[in-house]
């Protein structure tokens, strides 16, 4: 994988191209509407509704360049390619607080769909970095904010 991968699903993608599409033909036109008027009501050094549409703008072209950024990175993964034999990008992965005895079960997923809420923990995370390349039965120290841990990996699946 290189450094500038961005590794997604294809339902990733193409909810990320259909977000960029909504961007550039919705919202764009929109926010020129919107600077347009504010410049009808007169003096724009002072006014506030022309400031507003003017950060609005910067806001969605700079949504527009990351996710061309993005998109011209990405990597689909299919599920037919998830290694199970070790933890890779996208398989399921059960493990154990060796600690609390807490059992959790993450997905390894590429930062655009990480929600840690959900279980879909990001491959560039402090976890889901340590647990890449690492069979089931293997214990691995971390540091993570309240300290020290060691998570065993118990099962890994797509």
């Amino acid at each position: 994988m290189a450094d500038n991968d961005v590794l997604m699903t294809l339902d990733a993608l193409k909810k990320m191209e259909g977000d960029l599409e909504y961007l550039k033909t919705v919202r764009r036109k929109e926010v020129a509407e919107r600077i347009k008027q504010a410049i009808e009501f007169g003096d724009i050094s002072e006014n506030s509704e022309y400031e507003d549409a003017k950060n609005e703008q910067a806001f969605i072209e700079g949504n527009i360049i990351s996710l061309e950024k993005q998109l011209k990175n990405a990597r689909v993964v299919d599920s037919s390619d998830v290694n199970i034999d070790v933890v890779s990008e996208y398989s399921i992965v059960k493990i154990q607080n060796m600690d609390s005895g807490e059992i959790m079960e993450y997905q390894i997923v590429g930062s655009v769909e990480a929600k840690p809420l959900e279980g879909k923990i990001s491959n560039e995370s402090p976890i889901g970095h340590a647990l890449l390349g690492n069979p089931v039965g293997s214990i691995i120290p971390l540091t993570v904010p309240a300290g020290s841990i060691r998570i065993k990996i118990l099962d890994i699946r797509k």
